[in-house]
């Protein structure tokens, strides 16, 4: 049946067809043994040199029928803004929260807008760790949006997790505000994280946590979809 792959920086996403639709998981960055099946791929991180890659198509920004779109756009960011779009037909800002937070407006006309680039939780948090000389490593995921966090933790790792976390979550928020006609999706890995937080400011997003993968099968190129 094929397997479809998206290479981020931080993790690999991998779908395949089953009887109950598409099945999507992820993997850490580099894990080449399941290859196996690779029908098409695309990647916004590095690539390993393995030559199953050859066997399967490439994906590229051409492929994916984002009108107005600019060369130099990366296509994880088109495959969501384009995968949102096609399920609503209307306009859409899509917060794609993992190693980077990618904001990316598309029109009611399925056009491309434009957007807004910043780091990501894990990523503030290690330069945070990495520029300064006392505060610690603090990873993102210690951090469970199940359970309720005070806005003014005391001590510093929290403070630093929770920092990040709200940061990120503001620049959405006010993202939101600002295109306030567009309907916000949200994706990657960071969106449970974030989720809480939006809802705590009434600000509502269409969780698709699947969205790129989703979207690159639903390619004309690939034919998957009728």
């Amino acid at each position: 049946m094929g397997r479809l792959l998206l290479i981020g920086n931080s993790r690999w996403h991998w779908a395949e067809r089953s009887a109950d639709g598409l099945r999507c998981w992820h993997s850490a960055a580099g894990e080449v043994g399941e290859l196996a099946d690779l029908q098409a791929w695309a990647a916004v991180g590095p690539v390993p040199s393995h030559e199953r890659f050859a066997l399967g198509r490439q994906l590229q920004l051409a492929d994916v029928p984002l009108h107005g779109v600019p060369p130099w756009l990366g296509i994880d960011r088109a495959l969501v803004g384009w995968g949102a779009w096609r399920q609503q037909r209307q306009s859409v800002l899509v917060a794609d929260a993992g190693t980077a937070l990618s904001l990316t407006r598309v029109d009611a006309d399925g056009g491309f807008v434009g957007g807004l680039i910043s780091a990501g939780v894990a990523l503030q948090l290690r330069a945070l760790a990495g520029a300064t000389a006392q505060l610690p490593a603090v990873k993102a995921d210690g951090v469970d949006p199940t359970q309720s966090v005070s806005a003014w933790p005391s001590a510093t790792a929290d403070a630093m997790a929770e920092g990040c976390r709200r940061a990120v979550a503001a620049a959405i928020a006010s993202a939101a505000t600002t295109a306030e006609e567009a309907q916000l999706w949200l994706t990657g890995g960071d969106a449970e994280l974030l989720r809480p937080l939006l809802l705590e400011q009434r600000i509502h997003a269409v969780h698709a946590p699947n969205l790129a993968l989703e979207a690159m099968a639903a390619l004309p190129v690939l034919g998957w979809c009728p």
